[in-house]
């Protein structure tokens, strides 16, 4: 993901890679569309916490309060998980079991809404959990985490949809306006990256207020893609989960997409 300033709107191209990658290709392919960071106006910065791999883009150069926020978070994954293991590898939604801490219950909402196992939410969970701490220090924030994005900022952005080998992969983009209220955009890939998708969609993505929920709804709508022909029927079972506010699904040479939403031609040299 990438940053640029273009007649006063930010440009931020979105990366359907996923952050846990193993492979010396894939993570090479991921650091070098990183490295294309170009901004005026946000600083940009990665931090990595184990598997966390973020990349983060505010006013000020904000490492030291981003770090302690992924270990605030993931310490409450990680005991979670270390009290119900099965939290961690289940497909099927998860009813929650006594009290339990704010990103549990949002990855929990998200997996029963979406269909899925609270995992499927946990790339979004903390990228808007982080982001939200970091709105303590800065007024304008995205946080991206393996294609998974949270955005707070004063001016338009304009999101690019990276789809890898599909000739639409970075030609058509979402223009959000995001002064208001904060928007969660998360990409999920049947064909990139290492997260689980029983699908073989370029690019599954999700807009809705809730990160953890985009997530989760991109993971299930991108189960269901086996071909083009079944961006249709996808589509269709997309708008069924209640509070998602957009789809964008690209299979080879094919495009379905559903909402309120901006669409704009974009240019990526």
């Amino acid at each position: 993901m990438w940053i640029e300033q273009r007649g006063g709107a930010y440009f931020c191209p979105l990366a359907a890679v996923i952050c846990h990658l193993t492979s010396g290709e894939q993570l090479h392919q991921e650091r070098t569309y990183r490295n294309l960071v170009e901004t005026e106006k946000l600083t940009s910065f990665q931090v990595v916490v184990k598997e966390t791999d973020l990349l983060v883009h505010a006013e000020t150069k904000l490492v030291a309060e981003t770090r302690e926020l992924v270990l605030e978070q993931r310490g409450y994954v990680e005991a979670y998980i270390n009290a119900y293991p099965d939290f961690m590898t289940t497909l099927d939604p998860w009813r929650i079991e006594g009290p339990a801490p704010s990103i549990i219950s949002d990855m929990i909402k998200a997996g029963a809404r979406a269909g899925v196992g609270p995992m499927a939410a946990i790339a979004g969970a903390v990228a808007e959990h982080v982001g939200r701490g970091l709105l303590t220090f800065t007024d304008q924030v995205i946080v991206e985490n393996g294609g998974d994005v949270f955005i707070k900022t004063n001016r338009p952005v304009t999101i690019g949809i990276f789809a890898g080998a599909s000739p639409l992969s970075m030609q058509l983009g979402i223009q959000l306006d995001c002064g208001k209220k904060p928007a969660a955009v998360c990409t999920s890939s049947g064909t990139l990256g290492h997260s689980l998708s029983l699908g073989k969609a370029d690019a599954v993505t999700v807009l809705a207020d809730s990160c953890a929920l985009a997530d989760a709804a991109a993971t299930a709508i991108g189960n269901l893609i086996q071909s083009p022909a079944d961006i249709s029927h996808a589509i269709a079972a997309g708008q069924r989960i209640a509070e998602i506010t957009g789809i964008i699904i690209i299979a080879g040479e094919k495009i379905g997409v559903w909402g309120d939403l901006e669409m704009v031609s974009i240019n990526v040299p």
